[in-house]
């Protein structure tokens, strides 16, 4: 890109606005249930660990009552914590049982709200759901509503930081790092919905039984899971751009006009990350469709659509117009005027029609998402009177149609990756810290009594205790 001589961009301010990047889930709540009414073991090996496993699941009940009654920002980190505390415990149950420590004496019915589904006047209907590996489905669910949720509250906090002229280096670096923090905690939330879209829902639908003859809400689907895996990637690779330019942002306030900063991004990069994020929306519109076309599942809320579709939108108008302004940097003005004037149609569009409530509450974030569409509709039109008046005056090149401005469209970038979900350790039961150190005690007991004539192996063939159900558990 030419930084120096003639000019290499618009003279003006191109800095993004801050706008609201995640998707606000509603979280579920759930009912009441006591795991030693339902599960046993002979021996009362783990009658102690099944009460703490009852308690560990009453606080995650509880802390998901509050949040529902909660107005305004709600304890997201709190919820975290809580979920990572009573997963170990769920992890044990499903293993004891598929070791056979522990019996099912009754059949489980666990109570969660389908937050995901669409119905009536804005209340979300409570469902009765069999087995165990429900309970986990959503749980693990929840857990990633949190995450994102709780990414999406610091990315707001910041504010619109590196607009601020007194911000110093440090302090401008110092929000860089929540700003990527933000992203870790997406990265995260995309990789645990992945594994339950993968690994989780197909192993509950080898349990006998499991939602036979039932309707199936959205978060039983595995194309719903993917979808929500996507969306997260989607909106952690809308902070990592918003990271990737603060420093640009900040040297363009203060010292604004042509041409762009030494700081400033590549424009065919960023036009490259857009276009990765816009795939990835549409690729999840694609996938929360699904379920309307099955007889017995139910429909995806509408907000949730929205959000997809606009952020597909919004992310290909981005692109767009930073591809205009890199045609433009590199002398092909008709190429600029092309993409810029598809981009502002683009843009217009999304600002007079196309801003729904996109799981945004507030009415103060949903005017903020406004003024950031708004925003980037003016900076469009900007790059577009800057290059049709060069384009007119000077360099006089045809505009290519959009079908032609198509066939220049590269391919899309990933600036971040799914973080992958490790599996906790079991609380207890097999798979445990207890239980291995138990076992590796007992095989140091029993090779201090062995002869020196060989003995059957207790270890698994790789190396590790083996047990009944080693690596059923998901």
């Amino acid at each position: 890109m030419v930084r120096s001589g003639r000019l290499a961009a618009p003279p003006f301010d191109s800095t993004p606005m801050s706008g609201v990047a995640a998707y606000n889930f509603e979280l579920p709540t759930t009912g009441s249930l006591s795991f030693a009414d339902h599960f046993s073991n002979g021996s009362d090996v783990y009658t102690a660990q099944i009460s703490d496993a009852t308690q560990a699941r009453a606080n995650l009940r509880a802390i998901l009552k509050e949040s529902r009654h909660t107005d305004g920002d709600k304890d997201y980190l709190r919820l975290v914590k809580i979920l990572e505390e009573y997963l170990p415990h769920l992890y044990a149950i499903i293993n004891c049982v598929a070791s056979g420590d522990l019996v099912q004496t009754q059949d489980p019915s666990f109570s969660w709200r389908t937050t995901l589904s669409a119905h009536l006047f804005n209340n979300s209907p409570r469902l009765s759901l069999p087995s165990l590996p429900s309970d986990l489905i959503f749980t693990l669910l929840t857990y990633g509503f949190a995450l994102s949720n709780l990414a999406r509250l610091n990315a707001v906090a910041l504010g619109a930081y590196e607009r601020e002229r007194g911000i110093s280096d440090v302090e401008r670096k110092a929000k860089d790092e929540k700003l990527g923090f933000a992203v870790t905690l997406l990265c995260r939330a995309s990789g645990l919905f992945e594994h339950v879209s993968t690994t989780v829902i197909p192993c509950a639908e080898q349990t006998p039984g499991w939602h036979t003859g039932r309707a199936r809400p959205p978060e039983l689907s595995k194309e719903v899971a993917l979808a929500l895996s996507k969306l997260a990637l989607a909106s952690a690779q809308a902070l990592a751009i918003r990271k990737l330019m603060t420093k640009s942002s900040y040297d363009s306030i203060v010292t604004p006009g042509p041409p762009l900063p030494a700081s400033h991004p590549s424009p065919a990069l960023l036009a490259k990350l857009h276009l990765e994020a816009s795939t990835l929306c549409a690729s999840a519109e694609s996938l929360l469709r699904i379920p309307a076309s099955r007889k017995n599942d139910m429909d995806v809320a509408e907000p949730l659509l929205h959000y997809a579709h606009d952020g597909a939108a919004l992310h290909g108008a981005l692109a767009r117009k930073w591809l205009g302004a890199d045609a433009g940097a590199n002398d092909a003005t008709g190429v600029a005027v092309g993409f810029l004037g598809w981009a502002k149609h683009e843009l217009d569009s999304l600002r007079d029609g196309g801003v729904r409530p996109l799981g945004v509450r507030k009415e103060d974030e949903r005017r903020d998402r406004r003024e950031h569409i708004a925003a980037e509709a003016e900076v469009a039109a900007q790059f577009l009177r800057y290059y049709t008046r060069m384009n007119d005056t000077v360099s006089f090149q045809p505009v290519p149609s959009q079908a032609d401005l198509q066939t220049r469209v590269p391919a899309g970038r990933l600036a971040i990756a799914s973080k992958a979900f490790a599996i906790p350790t079991p609380a207890f039961g097999p798979g445990s810290v207890e239980y291995i150190r138990k076992h590796a005690d007992s095989l140091d007991l029993a090779s201090s009594e062995e002869s020196e004539d060989d003995q059957p192996s207790t270890t698994s063939p790789t190396g590790g205790p083996s047990y009944a159900g080693a690596g059923s558990y998901f």
